[in-house]
């Protein structure tokens, strides 16, 4: 019997395997494929995405692969910036820089190999789940080993469709998907520089040219990115060849300068699932939700996704939370989630305006360029208190010697303290889990501005609720649960 079986190990699968191992949990993790994609897909993951890598111990190894990035514009067909949507390159609130441009068979590399350090981690490459069955005490699942075409039997409590947006567990669930309506088809090329480029410039650029609109990204090392949508008259099997793609690129590079890594034409859609948990069956990642890249925001959404459900998961399993526990998980996550994805939309349809009068609106209205600054949403309601702090996260500080506060609690829940009330904290929570006291001065003026002399913080760093002095504290540790980890 497995605790948790998880189908497919892109990077949803893979970082909620691995944060359900390192809490001792027996995970199965299967993907259809023999090996990692070896070709450019996502490009991008934020701060927060970060922070759930240092949550399992990769961080420090991702230092080398990734690049801050400064950020975004969006200009016209003339150049004339329309949004600017620049981001610091400074460490900001989740201790780590806002935004990353990264090479995913990297990433997946690395999470893969530290998935593969824990015990418990059974994992099954090239193969395949054909069915599953929920029986009273678990799910029965039927996989094909794809090396010998031989049918397995295998049981766990729990099954997470992490595969995709073709998800077979997606039709397994019977979840319904609502259409934001985005159904237009780009071809996205991946190409590998010869020499330094640097008049190509670090910022992202969407070219909202109502002839073509487009899209250039600055990968890691080499690597650049051009997105281009199709427009009337193209055709998708002639437009896929080097020539007519060279022939697209032309303003920006030529055939001499670089090597086609990969052309690949993609529909980007817009869609978020309803009923992402069906009993013992759950959805993560692309299999609930779909989102246009013009955000850089769909693996984040996954990874998010993961760091929600894995200690849910683990509370519920060890008996320490009800089951209610796991409808949380939609519940925070698709307001969550829909905010983004209604989000891109809405700068997808900027960036793929064709029609000339609606062209001529919206650059009339961007007469002044628009400062634009990422959705902070909070969860939706959930297992946390709600208001202005429950469901938000609290900010990581960055100590002189180079430590994070994440590091003093490890994945797990915690309450962090000022000075004084930490006396009072000691008293209540004894050993039942981790006290951070509260010097640093970002985590301090995060404290005053919210009025609060404490945070119990659950384990993927939302904040679950705060109290103002010591008899708020104790009652906010009874209502929720002082004996446990599950604060639901």
């Amino acid at each position: 019997m497995h605790d948790v079986a998880i189908i497919g190990l892109g990077p949803t699968g893979v970082t909620l395997a691995t944060l359900l191992a390192q809490q001792g949990l027996r995970v199965l993790a299967i993907d259809r494929e023999a090996g990692i994609y070896p070709l450019p897909r996502a490009v991008h993951f934020d701060g927060e995405c970060m922070r759930v890598f240092q949550s399992i111990g990769v961080a420090d190894a991702l230092k080398s692969q990734v690049r801050p990035s400064p950020g975004m514009k969006f200009i016209d067909s003339d150049g004339r910036l329309l949004i600017d949507w620049s981001r610091d390159l400074e460490v900001g609130p989740m201790g780590w820089y806002a935004s990353y441009r990264c090479h995913q068979p990297w990433l997946e590399q690395t999470l893969r190999q530290k998935l593969a350090e824990h015990a418990g981690a059974d994992i099954r490459v090239k193969h395949e789940m054909l069915d599953c069955t929920v029986a009273s005490d678990g799910v029965d699942l039927r996989i094909k080993d794809l090396s010998t075409g031989k049918a397995l039997q295998e049981k766990a409590r729990y099954v997470v469709g992490c595969d995709g947006a073709r998800s077979i567990m997606r039709g397994l669930t019977g979840a319904r998907m609502d259409d934001l309506q985005q159904h237009e088809q780009w071809i996205v090329v991946d190409i590998v520089l010869n020499h330094e480029r640097p008049d190509l410039g670090d910022y992202s650029i969407q070219y909202c040219d109502p002839s073509r609109p487009g899209t250039y990204v600055r990968g890691v090392g080499m690597r650049r990115r051009w997105e281009l949508m199709l427009v009337p008259g193209d055709d998708p099997t002639i437009i896929t060849q080097p020539e007519s793609i060279w022939k697209l690129l032309s303003r920006w590079v030529t055939p001499q300068e670089a090597t086609l890594e990969r052309p690949a034409l993609y529909t980007f859609r817009a869609v978020v699932a309803r009923g992402w948990r069906k009993g013992r069956l759950l959805l993560a990642g692309d299999a609930a939700h779909l989102t246009p890249p013009f955000m850089g925001q769909g693996m984040c959404a996954g990874i998010r996704d993961a760091s929600n459900l894995a200690w849910k998961l683990a509370a519920v399993i060890r008996g320490e939370a009800g089951e209610d526990l796991l409808n949380t998980y939609e519940s925070e996550r698709e307001p969550h989630v829909r905010e983004f994805v209604s989000t891109a939309v809405r700068l997808g349809h900027i960036i793929q305006t064709t029609d000339p009068d609606v062209v001529r609106r919206r650059d009339k209205e961007f007469a002044q360029p628009e400062l634009f600054s990422t959705p902070q949403p909070s969860l939706g309601p959930g297992a946390h208190v709600g208001g202005a702090l429950g469901g938000r996260m609290i900010p990581q500080a960055v100590r002189a010697d180079g430590s994070r506060t994440d590091d003093d609690t490890g994945y797990a829940y915690s309450l962090f303290v000022s000075p004084v009330a930490l006396g009072a904290a000691k008293a209540l929570i004894k050993d039942r889990m981790p006290i951070v006291a509260v010097t640093e001065p970002s985590l301090t003026n995060w404290m005053e501005a919210s009025g609060i002399v404490a945070a119990l913080v659950r384990p993927d760093r939302y904040v679950a609720g705060g109290a103002a002095t010591d008899r708020e504290l104790e009652q906010l540790l009874q209502a929720r649960g002082a004996d446990s980890p599950i604060c639901a």
